[in-house]
C-alpha cells in the first residue's frame, strides 16, 4: 500500500501581543531613590500647584477661576451662567467641572465663607455653616466678579506680574495676581498638602490695611494697636488671650478659641443661637445636643431645632420652666462645639518655597511683593510715555513746514520711499517718520498738530515724576499707602467677631445636678447590673436572673454614687448610678460589658460603689499575694471613663473587695487550708497596679480559690486560722461548718 506523502508540519502562527517594557520584572531599588523618583514629584506638585496659597492669597485653582472671569469681562457687567464660567475655566484648569464649581461656590457671596467674597453670586450656593445644605447645579446659578476684584486685577495688563503658558500652551495665565491689599490675611484659606498643611484665619480688611500702612512707616509698629484679633465671617466671640495671640503673630502657629453668640427670649423661654464658630456646622451642634439629652446629661431643655432661613443662621433651644439660660450655655460651651478652636498654620509659598510665617513677616513679604508690582507698573507707564513723547517730538518737527511734508509725500514716486524721504527731509528717525506718514490727510493741519504737540511739556513732567518714583522706594510706599487708604475707605466693614478677654470670663466648671435619692444596687456574676428604688424593690417579686447567674454584690446606696467596674483585663470603667435608669426586680438588668463598651471578650469581674473615694480596694491573687490600693487612686479630675492598669495582672485575680476600713478576710486555698488575717497588716498603696505582698504561702501547684469578708460566727475556732502573714494557714477540722466558711 502506497504511503501518503507526508506534508511538512506547519507551526501555528503566534498571535501578536502587547509588550510593556519591564513588566513583571523585580528590580531592587534603594528606598531613598524610590521616594526621590516617585513620591517627591507628587508631593511637590500638591504643595506647589494645589494646596498651599501664595503671597497674593490664592491657590492656583482660585487664581485660574478668577482670571478666567476677568477675561470674560465679568467685572462690572451682567452675570452669566455658572456653567459657562466653569467651561471657560477648564481652558486653564483641566481637572473637571465639579472641582471648578466647588471652588466658585467657596468664593461666592451666597456661601458666606469669606469676609469679602470675590464672586457675586445669584441662586442657591449653600451655606458654609451647614453640612447638609447642598448648592444648586451650575446650570441653575449665575455669577460675576465682585467689585473688590478691581483691586485684585489692578493694572494686571501693565506687566505687574509674570505670565506663563497654560497646560497646553494655547493661553497665558498670571503666576500671581497683583493684589492691591494683603488679601492673604483678609480671607480665610486652608489646604492640606503632602506632609504639610496651611490654615490662615481671616482679619478685618480695614484693620489689615491700616496695619500695613503703619508697618511701612514703622517696622516696629505694635500690631495689637491696629489689628487686635482675627475677624471671622460667621461672627462669633473670640476669647482673646494676649499670650496666645502673640504666639500666633510671631510664629504663625497657635489656636484661637471661638464661641457662639446667642440671645435669650424670655417671653418664649428659649435660647436663639445666631452665630457659631467657623469650624463647626448646625447639624453637628444639633446632633451633639440630642445625644447629650439621650445620655441624660442635659435635662434643662425640652427641644432643639434648626430655624435657619432667609434671615440667616438660627438654632433655637426650648428650656424647661425655671432653667437658667446662662448656666445652660456655659455647659453647652464645655460639652459641644458651640465653643471650638481654630488652629492657625500660616504656611505660604514664598518664591516657590513653603514657609510658615508670623503676621509681621507676612506683611513684610506682601509689602515687598506689592513694591515690585508698583515698580513694574511704573516702569511700564514710563516706557509708554517715552514712546509717546518720541512720536510727538517727530510730529513737532514738521510743524514749521507742513507744506514741505505734504510735498515730500506727493512727489515721492514709490510708497516705500515715503518714510526715508521724511527722515531725510526733517531729520527724524524711522519710528517718527512712520508715525507722521500714517497721519490722515484731514489731520495735516496746524490746529491738530499744535493740540498734539502741546502734550509734550506735560509728558516730560510726567516722565520726570515716574523716573523719580522708580528711584525712590519711599515714593513707591507712599503710592501703596494711598491705595490702601482708599481700599479701606471703600470696602472696609465693621468687625463681625466680638472680642472677649479671657481674664474677664468666669469659666465655672459646669456642675450637673444629679437627683439624689436612695437606691439598691445589684451586680451579678455574669456582669449584669440593676438599680432599683426601695419602693419598687418592696413591691416587686423575685429577682429575674439569667440561667446559672447569681447576685454577687448587693448594697444600699444613692443615685449620686459613682460606680467602678473592674474587668478581667486589669482595667476599670467609671460611671455613675445616675447614668442607669431605675428598673424593677422583674427585669434582667443591663449587661455592663456592652453598656460600657468594653473590649471584645472583656467581662466585668467586680464592682465598687463610692461617693467620696474613701476606703480602699483589696485585690487577692491566685499566687497568694494581696494588694491594698487606696480608692482615691481611681479618682480623676477629668471625666475619664476608662483607666488602664487598674490592678496587677501578674497573677489571675481571685477577688476584688471594697473595704471602708480594715477588717478580717478569710482566704481558702486549693489545698483546703484557710487563712484568716486582718487587712491592717498590709500597707496601703497609691500605685494601682502594685503586685502586693505575700499573704498565703502556697506549695507548688496550689492556688488561692476564694477570698471573703469574715463575719463573726463563720468559724467555730477563728483563732486556729488567724495568723501573721505570710502563713500557710490551717486545715479545717471535722467540726467546722464548711458552708459557712465560704459564704458571702
Amino acid at each position: 500500500m502506497a504511503r501518503k506523502k507526508q506534508q511538512p508540519r506547519r507551526e501555528n502562527a503566534t498571535k501578536m501581543q502587547g509588550f510593556i517594557a519591564g513588566a513583571g520584572e523585580i528590580v531592587e531599588q534603594d528606598i531613598n531613590d524610590t521616594i526621590r523618583q516617585n513620591f517627591m514629584p507628587y508631593a511637590m506638585s500638591v504643595i506647589l500647584s494645589r494646596a498651599i496659597p501664595e503671597i497674593d492669597g490664592f491657590k492656583p485653582s482660585h487664581r485660574k477661576l478668577l482670571y478666567t472671569m476677568y477675561k470674560m469681562n465679568l467685572l462690572g457687567s451682567a452675570r452669566t451662567k455658572s456653567a459657562n464660567i466653569v467651561g471657560q475655566t477648564m481652558k486653564l484648569n483641566p481637572h473637571g467641572d465639579a472641582a471648578i464649581y466647588d471652588t466658585m461656590v467657596r468664593l461666592s457671596r451666597g456661601y458666606e465663607a469669606l469676609l469679602h467674597p470675590y464672586v457675586d453670586s445669584k441662586g442657591n450656593f449653600g451655606k458654609f455653616y451647614s453640612r447638609d445644605m447642598a448648592w444648586a447645579a451650575s446650570r441653575y446659578t449665575e455669577a460675576r466678579l465682585d467689585d473688590i476684584c478691581r483691586e485684585l486685577f489692578r493694572d494686571i495688563d501693565k506687566d505687574t506680574v509674570d505670565f506663563v503658558d497654560n497646560y497646553d500652551s494655547t493661553m497665558k495665565e498670571p503666576t500671581l495676581l497683583p493684589a492691591a491689599f494683603p488679601s492673604v490675611l483678609v480671607n480665610a484659606n486652608t489646604g492640606i498638602a503632602v506632609g504639610m498643611a496651611s490654615s490662615i484665619c481671616p482679619f478685618n480688611l480695614a484693620e489689615v490695611c491700616n496695619t500695613a500702612i503703619e508697618l511701612m512707616k514703622n517696622p516696629k509698629h505694635d500690631l495689637f494697636s491696629t489689628m487686635q484679633a482675627p475677624d471671622f465671617p460667621g461672627g462669633g466671640q473670640i476669647i482673646f488671650d494676649r499670650k496666645t495671640m502673640e504666639q500666633i503673630y510671631s510664629t504663625g502657629r497657635g489656636s484661637i478659641r471661638v464661641r457662639a453668640r446667642y440671645t435669650y427670649d424670655k417671653a418664649e423661654n428659649c435660647i436663639d443661637i445666631t452665630q457659631i464658630p467657623p469650624t463647626t456646622t448646625i447639624e453637628a451642634i444639633v446632633e451633639k445636643v440630642i445625644d447629650l439629652v439621650k445620655q441624660g446629661k442635659l435635662k434643662e431643655l425640652t427641644d432643639i431645632r434648626d430655624e435657619t432661613g432667609l434671615d440667616g443662621l438660627k438654632i433655637t433651644i426650648d428650656l424647661k420652666r425655671g432653667a437658667d439660660p446662662e448656666k445652660l450655655m456655659q455647659r453647652l460651651f464645655k460639652m459641644t462645639t458651640l465653643e471650638d478652636s481654630f488652629a492657625c498654620n500660616f504656611n505660604v509659598l514664598i518664591a516657590g518655597v513653603p514657609r510658615v510665617l508670623g503676621v509681621r513677616e507676612l506683611f513684610e513679604e506682601w509689602t515687598a511683593f506689592r513694591i515690585e508690582c508698583v515698580r513694574r507698573r511704573t516702569y511700564f507707564d514710563l516706557s509708554k510715555k517715552k514712546e509717546k513723547l518720541h512720536l510727538l517730538q517727530g510730529l513737532q518737527a514738521i510743524l514749521l513746514d507742513i507744506d514741505k511734508a505734504i510735498r515730500i509725500v506727493r512727489e515721492t514716486e514709490e510708497e516705500s520711499e515715503v518714510v526715508p524721504n521724511l527722515m531725510i527731509g526733517f531729520g527724524i528717525d524711522e519710528v517718527q517718520a512712520e508715525y507722521v506718514a500714517e497721519i490722515r490727510l484731514r489731520h495735516l493741519n496746524r490746529e491738530f498738530i499744535l493740540k498734539r504737540t502741546a502734550e509734550i511739556e506735560s509728558l516730560e513732567a510726567e516722565i520726570r515724576d515716574l523716573e523719580a518714583v522708580l528711584a525712590s522706594k519711599s515714593r513707591i510706599k507712599t503710592i501703596i499707602t494711598r491705595e490702601l487708604s482708599e481700599i479701606a475707605r471703600k470696602y472696609g466693614q465693621p468687625r463681625r467677631s466680638l472680642i472677649l478677654y479671657a481674664d474677664e470670663i468666669r469659666e465655672e466648671e459646669p456642675v450637673e445636678e444629679i437627683p439624689d435619692y436612695p437606691v439598691n444596687l445589684f451586680f451579678t456574676q455574669e456582669g449584669y447590673f440593676k438599680k432599683i428604688t426601695p419602693l419598687s424593690l418592696r413591691m416587686g417579686g423575685e429577682q429575674k436572673l439569667k440561667e446559672g447567674d447569681a447576685i454577687v454584690h448587693q448594697l444600699e446606696s444613692t443615685n449620686a454614687a459613682e460606680l467602678l467596674f473592674f474587668s478581667d483585663r486589669a482595667q476599670v470603667y467609671k460611671t455613675r448610678a445616675a447614668d442607669f435608669a431605675d428598673t424593677k426586680a422583674s427585669v434582667m438588668g443591663e449587661y455592663i460589658p456592652a453598656r460600657l463598651q468594653m473590649d471584645e471578650g472583656e467581662t466585668a469581674a467586680a464592682m465598687a460603689v463610692t461617693t467620696d473615694y474613701s476606703g480602699f480596694m483589696l485585690f487577692v491573687f491566685e499566687n497568694g499575694k494581696v494588694a491594698k490600693v487606696e480608692l482615691s487612686a481611681y479618682s480623676t479630675k477629668t471625666n475619664r471613663r476608662k483607666l488602664l492598669n487598674a490592678y496587677s495582672d501578674k497573677s489571675p485575680l481571685v477577688a476584688a473587695l471594697q473595704l471602708p476600713e480594715d477588717c478580717d478576710v478569710l482566704l481558702t486555698a486549693s489545698s483546703g487550708r484557710m487563712l484568716l488575717f486582718n487587712t491592717g497588716l498590709i500597707a496601703p498603696k497609691t500605685t494601682k497596679n502594685t503586685q502586693g505582698v505575700a499573704a498565703m504561702t502556697l506549695k507548688k501547684g496550689q492556688r488561692v480559690l476564694s477570698a471573703v469578708l469574715y463575719r463573726e460566727g463563720d468559724l467555730q475556732n477563728p483563732a486556729r486560722y488567724k495568723k501573721k502573714i505570710p502563713a500557710l494557714g490551717a486545715l479545717p477540722n471535722g467540726e467546722e461548718k464548711l458552708d459557712a466558711q465560704i459564704s458571702l
